[in-house]
């Protein structure tokens, strides 16, 4: 695949990011407490020294910055954002500065939570919940295609609520691996994240439909709590997206509306020149039209499942991300053996305390509130430990061409 144009028109230093010279973020805002952390960079609240409005500040230090590239990539994702300014659903960026040590990106702050979280939460709903969720999603990468975007990395995580509101808007907030595209350009690096991963990706020959199939795996999740697609190895993920037969058998397919499932197929085609567009999913009757979603609640299996899926998903991300901040994938050996050297009475279970000590072991520098919390959403029976077995060893985010990009 060709080198991406970070589009500037412009030289610029080697070491920077921006185009242009900034002032200091420090006299402008405040940082506030952590709200997230990835593989290249930190998001804190930011408050405006003036105005006292809150904002999310996406701090990237440089030194994670290995080459030209990573620094164009940060500047595309930058470009993007501001490329996608006037929709309603992509949280819009505020302002950009850049020093010697960071480059932040201050943007609308969304304090609703993830998405699947938020439904976790509430304990229940329905299929017309579902069908305007994705609804916003597909309106998301509607209007992303509209503009020449492919955003390349659609999952749960990256669509957050703005405010614990119950009329609170679903925002996408990640645009780290999306690019320009032209009409017809096909692209060859295999990113994305493994669940979500349409089958042209892995192939290597792909263009913009790739983000609908994503989106029908979202919507399967919605429906039934576990992707269509699973295995326990990365290999076995990537094995049935490109092979495996679609379950509509097992609970609660058969509950599910004819016209969900009608769907659900026509975006997970495996064929992208059959594949429903965008905004053919916008027009399909279970979107469009009130009265074919059925309101009832779904089965609370579906809820139980979900909250299990997001509990594994939180729990690789917190082993991946001690793993990049500290060890390498050699001197680990995979997450099963980080959780077998935290799981000292080798019970196959972990307790708070074999947590809390064993990740101070590996060099971690997760809070005692962190590793609270990352245990009360991984355990699922409310029984003080988390069964580390049930873990899928997959990582959440993967670049194959460009491994530093794996976001965590």
């Amino acid at each position: 695949m060709k080198k991406q144009s970070s589009g500037s028109g412009s030289t610029k230093p080697a070491n920077t990011v921006l185009p242009y010279q900034t002032p200091r973020l420090r006299d402008h805002y405040l940082l506030g407490k952590k709200l997230g952390q990835g593989q290249f960079g930190t998001t804190y609240l930011c408050i405006h020294k003036t105005t006292n409005a809150h904002f999310a500040c996406k701090s990237i230090p440089k030194r994670k910055l290995l080459c030209r590239e990573d620094y164009d990539d940060v500047w595309r994702e930058i470009q993007i954002m501001h490329h996608l300014s006037e929709h309603p659903n992509v949280v819009q960026i505020k302002g950009t500065y850049e020093d010697s040590v960071f480059v932040h990106l201050v943007m609308e702050l969304c304090a609703g939570g993830e998405l699947f979280d938020r439904i976790v939460a509430k304990g229940h709903y329905s299929e017309r919940e579902a069908a305007k969720l994705i609804k916003t999603i597909v309106s998301v990468v509607e209007g992303c295609h509209s503009l020449g975007v492919m955003h390349r990395d659609l999952k749960p995580e990256n669509f957050l609520f703005d405010t614990d509101g119950d009329d609170a808007k679903l925002m996408a907030t990640d645009f780290g691996l999306s690019v320009f595209y032209k009409p017809g350009q096909y692209l060859s690096d295999v990113v994305g994240s493994p669940y979500y991963v349409a089958p042209e990706v892995l192939l290597k020959h792909y263009g913009p439909e790739i983000d609908v199939w994503s989106a029908g795996v979202i919507l399967y999740i919605l429906l039934s709590g576990v992707p269509p697609f699973w295995a326990e190895t990365e290999s076995g993920i990537f094995k049935q997206i490109l092979q495996g037969k679609l379950d509509f058998e097992s609970d609660p397919w058969p509950s599910i509306s004819d016209s969900a499932k009608d769907l659900i197929r026509k975006m997970l085609e495996r064929d992208p020149r059959r594949r429903i567009s965008a905004h053919e999913v916008l027009c399909h009757p279970w979107i469009v039209d009130d009265t074919v979603a059925p309101d009832k609640p779904l089965d609370s299996a579906v809820l139980s499942r979900l909250k299990h899926f997001c509990a594994m998903n939180k729990l690789k991300k917190m082993a991946l991300r001690v793993i990049a901040e500290r060890l390498s994938e050699e001197e680990i050996g995979g997450l099963k053996e980080l959780f077998k050297m935290i799981d000292t009475d080798e019970s196959g279970t972990i307790t708070f305390e074999e947590l809390k000590v064993g990740l101070k072991r590996v060099g971690s520098q997760l809070m005692e509130s962190e590793i609270k919390a990352l245990m009360d959403a991984a355990d699922i029976d409310n029984n003080g430990t988390i069964e580390y077995e049930m873990v899928v060893v997959t990582s959440p985010s993967m670049s194959y061409n460009r491994p530093a990009k794996s976001l965590v």
